[in-house]
């Protein structure tokens, strides 16, 4: 089962871009949990997210995307990183999100990545024998 650990840094939303983490002690601790997940070869991928204010959004309406950037002003919360982590259970999953090392009033959702597999048959069927994985090329992209 895979899981995506969403961090939701408190805060985050109004970031200044640029904005990067500049504590050493928490970075350490945050590299020691990211070489724990890897040590249990749990860990399939992971990234930090620069601020929304350095982001931007496509929405779409009538079928024509429209793009604004960041930062935006109704957001609340907002995702500053992210693990991809694969496991057995859900309860792993969240024995995991509750080692990492999170100051106060961070939070970490947990949710579950759809597998084809999850999908009717019917829609399944459309799907045919894609397959998705890392299917970038030589140059990391």
């Amino acid at each position: 089962m895979r899981f995506m650990m969403l961090v939701i840094p408190k805060g985050y939303e109004h970031a200044a871009p640029g904005t990067v983490p500049d504590d050493p002690a928490a970075v350490e601790k945050m590299m020691k949990y990211n070489e724990s997940l890897q040590k249990a070869g749990v860990l399939l991928a992971l990234d930090g997210l620069h601020p929304p204010s350095m982001g931007f959004r496509v929405s779409y309406s009538g079928g024509t995307p429209s793009v604004v950037d960041g930062p935006f002003a109704e957001a609340k919360e907002v995702v500053g990183g992210y693990w991809m982590i694969e496991v057995a259970s859900r309860e792993e999953a969240v024995e995991w999100a509750r080692k990492a090392p999170m100051g106060d009033d961070e939070i970490i959702e947990v949710r579950q990545v759809q597998s084809f597999d999850d999908f009717p048959e019917d829609v399944q069927e459309k799907i045919g024998d894609f397959e998705m994985g890392d299917r970038r090329g030589e140059d990391g992209r």
